[in-house]
């Protein structure tokens, strides 16, 4: 299955609308483990249709003009999970790099990887980094994939990194500013997400993008992972579309 986005000209956030996408949606993809049980299928068989929807997402995200996807594909918490369910999912991994990688990269698609990289196999560490740096100077959608992630870790990381600048006189205590702490963080350089989805009917972020999402708006749907397709894509990006975002401002027609 092809997973190329399709780069369309128009920026409609659904068909027959003239709302402006969100440049920057991000995915919780929950509900694969349950989307199985339901089905008297193992779990493994719901993180496999789960990849199938995947594809289905980044071709649609093209299809919006929509400029960032984030996916968050595996915690720092997940290496918890059986050690059988873990080990497919690294599977996963590695078919959908050497079955989409390439097609990923002729379709203009930059791939980044935010998370921790200590202590990953050696193979997994490999490809992770053998997608940044085939995509690297791709200018299409950009593939953001938390992998290995944890939002508190990842904070806690670049606020060590912006101490030891301290320490060694790189900066000053006072030079440390939002700005400066954003471009500290894992996802440094790209746009805060303006839209984070999540399905399977749960309401939190569960240690996923806690600083970026702010000012984020927030969908939830009851689709399972594996159930949401283009038509509900469709609907999150309209119903962001109908929000008015005032960053702790007033709404003009309140003024």
């Amino acid at each position: 299955m092809s997973v190329s986005p399709d780069r369309s000209p128009h920026v409609s956030a659904a068909e027959g609308s003239s709302v402006k996408p969100p440049r920057h949606v991000a995915f919780i993809m929950d509900g694969n483990g349950r989307w199985a049980t339901a089905r008297g299928l193992p779990r493994t068989e719901g993180h496999r249709h789960g990849l199938e929807t995947l594809r289905r997402v980044i071709r649609h995200a093209g299809k919006r003009g929509i400029d960032v996807i984030t996916i968050y594909s595996f915690s720092s918490e997940n290496w918890s999970r059986p050690e059988t369910e873990v080990s497919f999912l690294m599977g996963l991994l590695r078919r959908f790099v050497q079955r989409d990688l390439s097609e990923l990269h002729e379709a203009n698609v930059r791939i980044r990887i935010i998370g921790s990289r200590d202590d990953l196999e050696p193979g997994i560490a490999a490809l992770l980094q053998e997608a940044e740096d085939l995509t690297r100077n791709n200018t299409g959608l950009n593939l953001v994939v938390a992998f290995n992630y944890g939002a508190r870790v990842e904070i806690v990381r670049a606020a060590k990194a912006l101490a030891q600048k301290v320490l060694s006189g790189e900066m000053r205590p006072e030079d440390i500013t939002e700005t400066a702490f954003s471009g500290a963080l894992d996802t440094g350089g790209l746009p805060d997400p303006d839209l984070i989805i999540r399905t399977s009917g749960e309401m939190r972020l569960s240690n996923f993008l806690l600083w970026q999402a702010a000012y984020s708006e927030f969908y939830f749907c009851d689709k399972h992972w594996p159930d949401f397709d283009e038509a509900a894509f469709d609907e999150a990006l309209t119903c962001f579309g109908n929000r008015q975002r005032r960053y702790g401002g007033l709404d003009a027609k309140a003024l």
